[in-house]
């Protein structure tokens, strides 16, 4: 559904995408994780045919999206970080507005916006003027009208900034059941999120994409740590040297990929050195951990 080769923006002698290549799947949830500043937001307005490269290529449900933008401006929707819509027109007029900029038909309009409504419920407020709104019933119009036309792709540009925990739980739930009918490339700062929703994750950094795999196979890569605590622990120096670890007070902290393989090792060992362990643990990394690392490394 979307191809991108070696893409690259600049500004001036700034590089804010920086050679980037990937694909996305049709019916896809794709995330694009990064911190403020790693080049997210501008990779998706080229996509959506917003600004233009500077190198390199890119197509979106098939279209190119320099040579062929206003193609591709009919087959996506997109919810940007601002809220775009009319706060002096109802929830109903501001989906009605924009489906008519897409040639609907009267007919088709009314039921495509009962049918959008319902999905981010917000039935019982269609006629409520949208100054009215709270934050997150804002976005979830946004949502809404991103969806109006039955776009083949949306674009959600950071869609729950800002917004408390229990709101962007549900509009989560209404992302999940957008994809059905649609291909998602959803941009986020929030870890959780990208673990949550996304099929696949591409982790961008300083223009670059440094890692792209499923959440479970990237989660893979991090180190997980065996806690122990107990007394004596520096009877295993010796052992502890093949290893990465932190030892504070009581506490053996060991970071490693292979926890479930080592954990009886150390056990085994600790006890034939009269070493007193009363507890232990493995704690599996995080995406979020993930992230720390390969972000890390990559910037050393």
């Amino acid at each position: 559904m979307i191809t991108v080769e070696k893409l690259v923006k600049e500004f001036g002698n700034f590089r804010a995408v920086d050679e980037v290549s990937f694909e996305v799947k049709e019916g896809e949830i794709f995330g694009i994780l990064g911190p403020n500043g790693a080049g997210k937001t501008t990779l998706v307005m080229i996509l959506a045919t917003l600004l233009k490269p500077t190198k390199g290529k890119a197509s979106v449900a098939g279209y190119d999206i320099v040579r062929e933008a206003s193609n591709v401006r009919k087959k996506i929707g997109i919810v940007f970080q601002e809220t775009t819509l009319d706060l002096e027109l109802t929830a109903r007029e501001n989906l009605d507005f924009h489906a008519r900029l897409y040639g609907m038909e009267k007919k088709e309009r009314g039921k495509r916006i009962a049918e959008v409504l319902e999905l981010v419920g917000l039935s019982d407020n269609a006629d409520t003027v949208v100054k009215k709104f709270s934050g997150g019933m804002k976005r979830r119009l946004e949502i809404a009208r991103g969806l109006i036309h039955s776009p083949e792709v949306l674009f959600l540009d950071e869609p729950t900034l800002g917004l408390d925990a229990i709101t962007r739980r549900k509009i989560w739930d209404y992302i999940a059941e957008a994809r059905k009918d649609t291909t998602i490339v959803l941009n986020t700062n929030y870890i959780d999120e990208a673990e949550r929703l996304c099929d696949r994750v591409a982790i961008m950094n300083r223009g670059k994409i440094i890692a792209l795999e499923e959440p479970k196979k990237l989660i893979n890569l991090a180190e997980s740590v065996i806690i122990l605590e107990g007394i004596g622990f520096e009877k295993l120096k010796d052992l502890l040297e093949n290893y990465r670890y932190v030892l504070s007070g009581n506490a053996l902290r060991i970071y490693t990929k292979e926890g479930n393989r080592i954990l009886p090792e150390i056990i085994s060992s600790a006890i034939k050195k009269g070493v007193e362990i009363t507890s232990a643990r493995i704690e599996k990394p995080t995406l979020e951990d993930v992230f720390i690392q390969i972000t890390k490394k990559w910037a050393e």
